[in-house]
Parts: structure tokens; sequence; C-alpha cells
């Protein structure tokens, strides 16, 4: 082992093009994108190791769980998040930020902010199906926005992606998103005034459309989610969608959502389309019960 690849995560750096997995191999990082329709296929070697913290190796290499996220040992977690903006802990980061309004689904709408040099890169890593900006303004004053939906309208700011996985199969028309999308910026906006801060300057509506982009504008069948990866455990199909961190996959075994999340931190080695999947699953289609497949 040490030569074989490791994936670095999905990212969307494109706002028309597919996404792109990142992959490390010594000091070698290349990228591959995902196309629709290709072949999708990997195994997962060895143990999985923690993946550092803001571009630093985990200095003792610490084991971590195949159902973890975040491939990151508590240590390395505690770095990544103090320097996280969701943290909080950077009041004085003098770069613009803009607020968001999120659509995932049905009833699922959330309010965040992102870095406004991003541009839309974060909607997309979110697996957010439609967006609309509300506002851009000095960071503290778009963290008081988001602070202001969620008290006064009850907005969330996270949404559990089991939930956001679980509709995609069966969305409604794009009329109908942004319809949901503009109802609460109207909410939105009619607090100006009454805690909206000064510096936050609003933007106009305009509802951002994704479902082309993630493959989600056709039908696309959700069944089963991998919940972890084990060793020697093959992830394998056709890739038929993607959002945020998730590809859809269907294999041998019925549909499958994986989140890319859960492949760092393993030595993956190529696996044919055929192979199936031989990790554990959980039932997100309401099609049963079904303990795993590995």
């Amino acid at each position: 082992m040490g030569m074989a690849w490791q994936c670095t995560g999905l990212r969307w750096p494109d706002a028309q093009g597919p996404p792109v997995l990142g992959w490390r191999r010594g000091g070698v990082v290349r990228v591959s994108a995902q196309a629709y329709g290709t072949e999708f296929g990997f195994r997962a070697e060895g143990e999985r190791r923690c993946v550092g913290a803001r571009g630093n190796v985990c200095p003792v290499g610490a084991a971590v769980s195949g159902r973890s996220t975040g491939a990151r040992c508590p240590e390395c977690a505690r770095l990544d998040r103090a320097h996280s903006v969701a943290a909080d802990t950077i009041a004085d980061d003098p770069r613009t930020y803009r607020v968001y309004l999120a659509w995932f689904g049905p009833g699922m709408v959330k309010v965040g902010i992102t870095a406004e040099a991003r541009e839309a890169a974060r909607l997309r890593e979110q697996g957010a199906v439609v967006f609309s900006w509300l506002g851009r303004g000095p960071l503290m004053a778009c963290r008081r926005t988001e602070e202001v939906l969620r008290s006064a309208l009850g907005v969330p700011d996270r949404i559990p992606y089991m939930r956001k996985r679980a509709v995609r199969g069966a969305l409604p028309g794009a009329a109908e998103r942004r319809a949901e999308v503009a109802e609460l910026y109207g909410r939105a906006v009619a607090l100006e005034g009454a805690g909206w801060p000064e510096s936050l300057a609003r933007l106009p509506f305009e509802a951002v459309d994704h479902a082309g982009l993630f493959g989600l504008d056709g039908e696309v069948e959700v069944a089963w989610a991998v919940t972890g990866l084990v060793a020697g455990g093959a992830v394998a199909g056709r890739l038929v969608a993607a959002a945020g961190p998730d590809l859809h996959l269907a294999t041998a075994d019925g549909a499958v959502v994986l989140d890319t999340r859960l492949m760092t931190g393993w030595e993956l080695a190529a696996a044919d389309a055929r192979a199936g999947v031989g990790v554990p699953l959980t039932d997100i289609g309401g099609g049963g019960v079904q303990g795993g497949l590995f």
C-alpha cells in the first residue's frame, strides 16, 4: 500500500460543467470529470486514515471510522473547524459575503452564507436544486441576516443530507421549485427595517435551477444509500446523477447513492462496473429493510 490513489473529494468547479473527483498519490494530484452515463467503480483497500486539516497531514496518521463523512481524527477535526466560517470564529474577515436561499426538495428551504469570491460553488457543493441570492455585505452582517431569518421565519440553516437524498427521485416541476424559493424571498425582504443589518445590500430575486446540471431533470430512482466503506468493499455501477457530494449510481444491486466524502482517507483501486456493491447500505427509497450488502 502507500502508492494507491486517495480520493480528496467531489467538487463542482464549473457552473455548467460536471463535477470532478480529486485524487492524490504521493505528490501527484489530479482530477477526473464525472460524466453521466459512464461507468464508475472502486474498491477500498487497507485501513482508512485521517485526511488531516487545512492542507496539513495528520501527524499520527490516525485510523478513522469507515462511516465518518469527515474522515478526520478528533484533533484534526478541531483544527479544521477552528478556521471555518461556519464556526463563527473569524469575525474580522474582510471579504464580502453573500446570503442565499436554497431549495433541496418540497418544504426543504434553508438560508446560508458564502464568500462572494466563491460565486455559487457552495450551492452546488450542498446539492441545492434551486437557489437565489438574498443580499451581500460584510461577514457579520450576513451572519446577522441568517440569524434574523432563522428566528423570525423559522428558516433552518442546515438540512440533513439523508433528507435531501430521499426526495431527489420525485422532484416537482421547475415552476413549483422556483415558486417556493420566491415565496421565502418575499417573506425575507419584508423583514427589511426589522433587524436586517443596514450594511447588507439586498440582491434581486433570481432563481438558479441546478436540476439539469445535477442530472435530476428526468426520472431518477432513489433506493439505497451507502452508510460506510469497508476494506475490500466495492462500489460500482453507471453514474446517472450527482448533487452536492453525492453520486447516484445504477448498480447490479439497484439504485445506490454514494456520498463521496466516505471515499476520503481510503486507498482505492479500480473495480469493474459489474462488481456491484459490497458495502453497508441503508434503505432511503421506502422499499423495506436491508441491513447491508457486504
